[in-house]
């Protein structure tokens, strides 16, 4: 039996929620996180996003469109002496929703990863 290549790709396009809240890593990179909300049937569903080493103007956005791909992904951290979890987007690929530039470079790099399901 022949084992295929797995694929873990996200595009979404949605309106920053709330303004990006940026840190200094332990390992000196800078994590911008998002909070994304889409329409999922006609109801409001809110996306965490984190951002390495994110361009300076996701570092101060605050509210706006934006298209963001990426891949899912699980991150354990410690709290309150426990292990918890969370699912985010790890971005590989931010844009202004309104920039067509932008989003015809989103469009491509999904694209190209979307390949590896033909192959």
């Amino acid at each position: 039996m022949e084992v295929q290549e797995s694929v873990n790709v996200v595009a979404i396009r949605g309106v920053c929620s709330s303004p990006a809240d940026v840190r200094v890593l332990p390992s000196e990179q800078v994590l911008a996180q998002l909070q994304v909300t889409t329409q999922v049937d006609g109801k409001g569903v809110s996306v965490p996003v984190a951002v390495l080493d994110p361009a300076s103007w996701v570092e101060t956005l605050d509210a706006g469109e934006v298209i963001v791909v990426g891949h899912v992904k699980r991150r354990f951290y410690r709290a309150s002496g426990t292990t918890a979890s969370r699912v985010e987007i790890a971005a590989e690929y931010v844009a202004k929703g309104r920039d067509r530039r932008r989003a015809q470079t989103a469009r491509r790099r999904v694209e190209a990863l979307l390949e590896a399901l033909e192959s």
